[in-house]
């Protein structure tokens, strides 16, 4: 019996990969509190691919009206 492992979570660099974003902008977004959910194992972090999709889903728009609307909705 053959024992195959799906990679379901990604350090910084593949995570950024992923997206087509820089670890440095992850890096960034992570400290200012507006990038996707991760998760911290001693100095090692972790980011869930079900958790990069449900971000990237959660910005999707259909105009740039959408978009001033949601950052207006982020500030209040």
């Amino acid at each position: 019996m053959e024992i195959t492992y799906q990679k379901l979570h990604l350090r910084t660099p593949q995570a950024a990969e992923y997206l087509g974003l820089s670890a440095s902008v992850m890096e960034k977004m992570r400290l200012r509190g507006d990038g996707p959910p991760y998760a911290k194992l001693g100095r090692l972090v972790i980011y869930d691919v079900s958790d990069l999709d449900a971000w990237v889903n959660a910005r999707k728009r259909t105009s740039t009206i959408d978009l001033k609307e949601a950052e207006s909705q982020q500030r209040t």
